[in-house]
């Protein structure tokens, strides 16, 4: 038996192996939120460095993304899978070693490379193990419930080791688990061939990971240097000359980073934009939520991860309902309706009290927000990437993740600045605690207004771009049944003399 048809008969063990790889890299995203003053006072960080320690990760991560999807396509989703973890667990060792502020964000930043490698191939490999239909629909819950999962999990567990053992553990668990990941990977993931045969486009890698470097560097600058900063509007000038500079590399390279073939059809397009909607607000709630919980609230880092458990919980149940929704209204009601949902929540969220408590001001929002989060992010996922030609699914992977950061990027930034201009605007007559409230009062209540925006928007495009595959679909039912005699005949002809290509699709 080869390596293609072992994993078929056990195509639990690959999704397991590979859905683990996707919670090891949502989990290194927030475990260090909760611990960052300790990490602080250990490393001897400043203001900026302490902030460094979270940005250098994100920024690797969201900056190579497309890199590593393109390499997983052109040098084998496995191999490439096994490399980025084998970086993801040395540098979380050396971060949790790391004795000096540089060593920590150098650290942060190899983690956030191999978690940019880790992302797309793992991706990819789901969506060509399980072909479409119910079986994929599956996968794509499981897959939603572990992002939404390692997210939540790292608050909890950042908060419970940096109690009992100290910061450095926080890395070590990380190390750990990722090294169990890598020997998972080694053993149920099939070796198989490329996908592709063609070469890497550096001049467009270059570009893009320079325009969003700037980008996100812009973004977050301005959070404290403000919009009008001579350096944010620099930096953010050269972005778009990059952007520009990107554009015109890919239309002369033969095998273009982003090929174009990826936005033939709507689906890819619409769950792209989509995406980045949601990160928009995504990022954001697990930046303000944790401060609302310890500023306000006075929970302390363990009491404020606990207090994200259900926001979990319920993340899981909507990415696990997500497929089964979908195959009865369709992808962009099933979109549009969790979304909706999620703005629910984050309106209610932004009725919070300085006075409040977690289970009269966060409990409840916060299981609305997972379900719409959950099964939106599923749906999303499986347009964005299920849309793309089956070569080119790993750069797809890449990309939807890269919008995600991306608009989480923007987002943060535009809501930090308004919530800290409110804060500031009535801070002159109000208590820090009802000024601080009011602040994160009005983050959450634009971003009710972002998502159920976004929920509009699926409604429009996502019913252009799913009607030919209805009808696609409708044609098959209607089609009348193969000749028997004929799928006799086939079954008797001999075997041709090559046997077809495989991929690690």
């Amino acid at each position: 038996m080869d390596d293609s048809q072992r994993v078929a008969t056990r195509p639990g063990a690959a999704l397991a192996v590979l859905a683990g790889a996707q919670f090891t890299v949502m989990l290194a995203t927030s475990i260090v939120n909760v611990a960052l003053p300790q990490i602080r006072a250990g490393v001897g960080l400043s203001d900026s460095g302490t902030t460094w320690v979270v940005n250098a990760y994100g920024l690797a991560f969201g900056v190579l993304l497309l890199a590593g999807g393109r390499a997983a396509d052109l040098w084998g989703r496995r191999r490439v899978l096994l490399v980025g973890t084998a970086v993801f667990v040395v540098s979380s060792l050396a971060a949790g070693l790391a004795a000096s502020p540089a060593a920590l964000i150098a650290a942060r930043a190899a983690q956030g490379v191999g978690a940019a490698v880790i992302a797309p191939s793992a991706l990819a490999l789901v969506m060509s193990l399980f072909p479409p239909g119910p079986a994929r629909g599956r996968a794509l819950g499981v897959w939603g419930a572990v992002s939404g999962a390692g997210a939540a999990a790292g608050v909890l567990l950042g908060g419970a080791l940096t109690e009992v053992w100290g910061w450095p553990w926080i890395f070590h668990v990380t190390a750990a688990g990722a090294f169990l990941v890598l020997v998972a990977v080694a053993l149920h993931i099939p070796r198989v061939p490329a996908v592709d045969a063609g070469r890497f486009d550096l001049a467009g890698t270059l570009t893009v990971t320079l325009a969003l470097t700037a980008a996100v560097w812009g973004l977050t600058t301005a959070r404290v240097s403000g919009w009008t900063d001579a350096r944010v509007l620099g930096v953010l000038a050269l972005t778009a000359v990059l952007l520009v500079a990107f554009a015109l590399v890919e239309r002369r390279h033969r095998a273009p980073l982003v090929p174009p073939r990826l936005f033939a059809g709507g689906q890819v397009v619409a769950g792209n934009v989509l995406m980045a909607l949601l990160g928009s607000v995504w990022i954001a709630l697990f930046f303000f939520l944790p401060l609302y919980q310890q500023q306000v609230l006075g929970s302390g880092p363990l009491a404020t991860g606990l207090g994200q458990l259900p926001l979990a919980a319920a993340n899981m149940l909507g990415s696990t309902l997500s497929p089964h929704v979908a195959r009865r209204v369709g992808a962009g009601a099933a979109v549009a309706g969790a979304l909706l949902v999620e703005a629910g929540g984050l309106l209610w969220l932004s009725r919070i009290s300085p006075d409040g408590g977690y289970v009269a001001d966060v409990l409840g929002p916060s299981v609305l927000i997972g379900l719409g989060l959950g099964a939106a992010f599923v749906q999303l996922t499986a347009l964005s990437v299920g849309g793309a030609p089956p070569a080119d699914a790993g750069v797809a992977g890449g990309l939807v993740n890269t919008t995600r950061q991306v608009g989480g990027a923007v987002g943060l930034a535009v809501l930090a600045t308004l919530a800290g201009s409110r804060t500031a605007d009535v801070a002159t007559h109000l208590p820090r605690v009802e000024a601080l409230t009011a602040g994160y009062r009005l983050a959450f209540g634009v971003s009710a207004a972002v998502i159920a925006g976004a929920a509009l928007l699926a409604l429009l495009s996502l019913r252009r771009t799913a009607a030919p595959d209805r009808r696609a679909h409708d044609r098959d039912r209607r089609a009348p049944a193969p000749d028997r005699r004929a799928h006799d005949r086939d079954r008797r002809a001999p075997a041709p003399d090559h046997p077809p290509h495989t991929d690690d699709r």
